[in-house]
């Protein structure tokens, strides 16, 4: 199983428009960072695009991502679905069909409000659109044969979804895990879990809050993800503890396989 992040930034990503700090003017490619998502690519190859982001075509280019069987949604905010419209391309890409996108009720419910056009007969709409299939998401489920578990986490007040597959665990746009979650975390290889800033935000872990969580799961390795532009990449790694560090935009990580 390999892990790809396609971006590791914040809402409105890393340079933010019109801002001159350190960490946006950074020659540093790892301080470039577009919002948050990542492939999923299993051991027969099956890949799996975890938020649609509105860098979507950006991050595809960059990274060679010409292939996507299927996509999860952690939740609905603008900055994990405004690229749904980009997963038409994938649709060509392997022949046409449909795509299946898997995601709480509440996002598909707020898919289809927003994106209507996606989920309706190409028949009656003509060409040029997306075909997704909605699946409900209401406790594990498999791609390809693959196991992918809910993991429920609050981000602020509204409950969302990380996921977890095998030993590798996604917990982007997270404030809190509740009790009954962190059995879910048990013995990770890796964990990926978002720290937004060293302040605290009222939706997201701060980094140091991030590093907390990390160390109560216990997992072998954690990367941060959802960065804003307080936190620099090569001076925030060099006060991270051991087996800690800040993911980076085209970061790709190997994990022993997760099939069922």
């Amino acid at each position: 199983m390999r892990i790809t992040f396609l971006g590791t930034g914040t809402s409105q990503g890393v340079p933010m428009i019109g801002c001159t700090c350190a960490v946006c003017q950074s020659p540093a490619p790892e301080d470039k960072r577009f919002r948050p998502s990542i492939v999923v690519t299993h051991d027969d190859g099956t890949q799996v695009l975890v938020d649609t982001t509105p860098d979507l075509r950006s991050q595809a280019l960059a990274q060679g991502l010409t292939r996507v069987d299927a996509v999860v949604y952690t939740h609905s905010h603008a900055d994990h679905i405004f690229g749904l419209d980009e997963l038409r391309r994938f649709i060509a890409l392997k022949g046409g069909g449909t795509l299946t996108v898997h995601g709480d009720a509440h996002t598909i419910d707020e898919l289809r409000r927003m994106f209507g056009y996606a989920f309706s007969s190409p028949a009656e709409l003509g060409g040029g659109v997306p075909r997704l299939v909605p699946a409900v998401v209401d406790g594990p489920f498999d791609i390809a044969g693959t196991t992918w578990l809910p993991v429920p986490v609050l981000h602020g007040r509204r409950q969302i979804h990380g996921y977890r597959i095998g030993g590798f665990a996604y917990l982007t746009d997270c404030s809190h895990v509740p009790d009954s979650s962190w059995a879910l975390l048990e013995g990770l290889d890796l964990l990926v879990i978002d720290a937004l800033r060293e302040r605290a935000h009222p939706t997201h872990f701060s980094l140091s809050e991030a590093v907390v969580a990390a160390r109560r799961s216990g997992a072998r390795r954690t990367l941060f993800t959802h960065m804003c532009h307080d936190l620099g990449h090569a001076e925030t790694n060099a006060h991270l503890p051991e087996g800690m560090a800040l993911a980076y935009d085209g970061l790709s990580v190997t994990l022993p396989g997760a099939s069922t």
